[in-house]
């Protein structure tokens, strides 16, 4: 579980220091084309993120005894497929930018991807001295550049079945501080067997269950030390919150066990940069913009679980595969008291 989040917080870190790339001269282009541009940028990851968080939520469909306690150990990755690595850049969407060639549309890298070769821009300013200027900028690559291609997140989960079929769920990944990455994340849920309500359900070989689950992100990236323009407090502070309303239905032997379910997440995530930024064009005009921008996105979509568990006394692992806009894998190890 260290290595996954040693790796979740390089993926951000990764991420986040790529996105204030050349911030200077985006900002010069003008807070509208900044964060139209920063959007698209970045809109496959926060969509990532919220994916990975919520998987490993459930590992049967059928719920422990009364007042049975379960502490689980999750381990997530979810794989970024080629069409969350780039987005069309149209230059008719922008007020200030242009590439070189005069080409009225790229593929550019967003920040699962990476640019290869780099991918150049032109961006005009107004210049109070000098009139309407033109400098050219290197757009920011994303993760691929360092070959990663997993999103990974990991947690510990408990559970605590209060009534027959019932389990409350409550999961965390433990508070890092690394560098200048913050990060925590932490989640609730409920699950019912709808079949322990049945008079005969001991007979029936099959358990149907229900999830809700709500999970919470923070990650706030502090880059002023490193970042290439004046200010103060420069940060990336990105909050997910989503809900995953599942259908899980699986068999419920002793030993080994099967199951699947369809889910449907939906959410939104908010990415503010903050900060004082000091955008200058190197000889005489300068200008301090604070907190540019906030960027806001929806999240939704379906994703289906196929999985097994393998019980051996109070102990358990378990693995599932889930697809949907992110196929994640997931493997638990469990107690069980």
């Amino acid at each position: 579980m260290k290595k996954l989040q040693l790796l979740f917080i390089a993926f951000l870190a990764i991420s986040h220091v790529n996105a204030q790339e050349n911030i200077n001269e985006l900002l010069a282009a003008g807070i509208d084309d900044a964060k139209r541009f920063t959007t698209d940028y970045i809109a496959p990851a926060s969509e990532g993120l919220a994916y990975g968080i919520n998987t490993g939520w459930f590992n049967s469909a059928k719920a422990p005894k009364r007042f049975g306690f379960e502490i689980s150990i999750v381990g997530n990755i979810s794989l970024i497929k080629d069409e969350k690595k780039e987005f069309q850049l149209n230059v008719a969407d922008y007020e200030n930018i242009r590439f070189p060639d005069n080409s009225p549309s790229k593929t550019v890298a967003t920040a699962l991807g990476h640019n290869e070769p780099d991918v150049t821009v032109i961006v005009t300013y107004d210049d109070p001295v000098f009139g309407s200027q033109e400098v050219e900028i290197t757009l920011p690559t994303g993760i691929g550049s360092e070959n990663v291609d997993i999103i990974p997140t990991a947690y510990v989960q408990a559970s605590f079945s209060p009534f027959k079929g019932t389990q409350v769920k409550a999961r965390f990944f433990p508070k890092v501080d690394s560098e200048d990455v913050d990060l925590s994340t932490y989640g609730f849920g409920i699950q019912q067997e709808f079949t322990s309500w049945l008079p005969a359900e001991k007979a029936i070989p099959v358990a149907i269950s229900g999830l809700i689950a709500y999970t919470h992100l923070d990650a706030n990236y502090d880059f002023t030390e490193s970042s290439n323009v004046n200010g103060n407090n420069q940060q990336v502070a990105t909050e997910v919150n989503t809900f995953l309303f599942q259908l899980i239905v699986g068999t419920k032997f002793k030993i080994i066990n099967f199951y699947g379910g369809l889910g449907y997440l939906k959410g939104d995530s908010t990415t503010d940069l903050l900060g004082t930024y000091t955008v200058t064009d190197g000889v005489l005009f300068s200008e301090t913009i604070t907190n540019p921008f906030s960027i806001e996105q929806d999240i939704s979509g379906v994703r289906g679980t196929i999985g097994a568990n393998l019980k051996l006394g109070f102990f358990s692992i378990n693995a599932d595969y889930s697809l949907g806009e992110f196929d994640s894998a997931s493997l638990g190890l469990n107690f069980s008291f």
